[in-house]
């Protein structure tokens, strides 16, 4: 990563946000490697949101979603499409808001802790690359302000970064 950012601890959602976006160009650089650009995504936006108790990414592989980079506890390493959030929005190719993940069904528990969670579909040259997760310990973390920045986020990192078929 070649900038630091701070955040003011009073600034909020949307500012961090565009903080981020005003920084993304210089965050994820198409000539860093690609497993380089996925990691410090997901360390910036933990490091930027401390509701965030899990952030990271799943691939497809195959007819399977397999875990990527991410912060946070142990995860599940894979996903089928059509199980859990994740599984939803691979099959979907829309994001999804859950704030309260124990109403939702059929809902993978990687961590018993979590409970709310939003997935951002990851779609470059139409077709589904893999999803974007964030989990939370609180209920009803995310909104329309996080799917809103978080689509500009994936989008900027998917046109600079060349993630390789798994």
């Amino acid at each position: 990563m070649s900038a630091e950012l701070k955040f003011s601890p009073e600034a909020g959602k949307a500012e961090r946000y565009e903080l981020l976006l005003q920084q993304a160009e210089h965050l994820f650089l198409a000539e860093d490697h690609w497993l380089a650009n996925l990691s410090n995504f997901t360390a910036v936006l933990k490091e930027a949101f401390l509701v965030i108790s899990w952030v990271g990414f799943y691939f497809m592989s195959g007819d399977r979603l397999v875990l990527g980079p991410f912060q946070g506890k142990i995860a599940c390493t894979v996903i089928a499409p059509g199980k859990g959030v994740c599984g939803k929005v691979a099959v979907t190719g829309e994001t999804e808001i859950v704030e309260n993940v124990h109403e939702f069904p059929g809902h993978i528990a990687c961590d018993s802790g979590s409970n709310s969670e939003i997935v951002v579909p990851l779609i470059k040259n139409g077709k589904l690359t893999g999803v974007l997760d964030l989990d939370s310990y609180e209920f009803a973390a995310f909104d329309g302000t996080d799917k809103e920045y978080l689509e500009q986020l994936a989008a900027i990192l998917l046109k600079v970064t060349s993630i390789p078929e798994l």
